[in-house]
């Protein structure tokens, strides 16, 4: 006689082995913050011996149930099931990262917030009265708390690893919060905008790429949304100066982090009550 000494939970023993779980939610995006995640490729390896990742549609088939150590959600909150879906992911997670500046700041489709979504939808769709979407398009900490916002479209390879070892750790990720203007000096590039009279974001855009478009000759367009210290009234002048309008201004705010609120605030100044309210110091507005 035999005894069968396997566990009769697999999932569980797996678990148990491998460590935390891992799960990666899609809402409104492009995909681009996940593939991110899968481009990793050497390092994915030994990460996913230190964890198991319990869901992630782009990568596995299998979809553990839950609950998860660390979410990674990308993409932005545009429709009530959306609105629900989230409550649950959060419910369900010890820890929730946002990923990319659509689940950080609304992404593209945030444009949306600027314009009557009733008259999109007419415009776009046959069938508007079959199109169930929210007015605006939200960041995923306007919905839920959340424990750490990446930023980036799409977001850096090398930072979104730090998250992932930060909170597997149990510490604060090692994410700067200073201005693509650092990495353009660290790098050595020269500045466009001093130089050459070039039209450039960096100094209120937080980094990540590494000063990537500076350092082929092109300015800044704010991918990874509004750094941790912004003067946007006093920066705008300095647009002005080399050569963009108003409107190029209200462009260049309003395309990755359009609802980033200290771009939105900037850009809806400027669309709505002109130069002189663009600026006012924030305390007089």
């Amino acid at each position: 006689m035999t005894t069968d000494n396997r566990d009769p939970h697999p999932r569980t023993q797996r678990r148990a082995d491998r460590g935390p779980t891992l799960a990666v939610w899609k809402f409104a995006s492009c995909d681009g913050c996940q593939l991110t995640l899968l481009d990793c490729e050497d390092e994915l390896l030994p990460l996913s011996e230190q964890l198991e990742i319990s869901y992630f549609p782009e990568a596995t088939s299998s979809a553990g149930p839950g609950p998860y150590d660390l979410s990674l959600v990308e993409g932005s909150v545009t429709t009530p099931a959306d609105a629900a879906r989230i409550q649950h992911i959060r419910a369900v997670s010890r820890h929730l990262v946002t990923i990319g500046a659509c689940a950080t700041a609304g992404g593209i489709q945030a444009l949306r917030n600027f314009a009557d979504v009733a008259e999109f939808r007419a415009t776009v769709y046959a069938s508007p009265d079959y199109i169930d979407t929210l007015d605006e398009s939200t960041a995923i900490s306007l919905n839920v708390p959340v424990d750490f916002e990446l930023r980036g479209c799409p977001i850096d390879r090398g930072q979104l690893l730090e998250v992932i070892t930060a909170f597997l750790t149990g510490r604060r990720p090692d994410i700067p919060d200073h201005s693509v203007c650092f990495s353009c000096k660290r790098r050595g590039t020269v500045c466009l905008t001093v130089a050459k009279g070039v039209p450039c974001l960096g100094p209120v855009t937080h980094d990540g790429c590494g000063a990537l478009c500076p350092s082929y000759g092109r300015g800044c367009y704010g991918c990874f949304g509004p750094s941790g210290s912004t003067n946007l009234p006093a920066f705008i002048p300095l647009l002005r100066r080399d050569g963009m309008t108003d409107t190029d201004v209200v462009r260049v705010l309003r395309t990755f982090n359009a609802a980033a609120p200290e771009f939105a605030e900037a850009s809806t100044a400027l669309e709505h009550t002109g130069r002189d309210a663009a600026e006012r110091p924030q305390e007089e507005r």
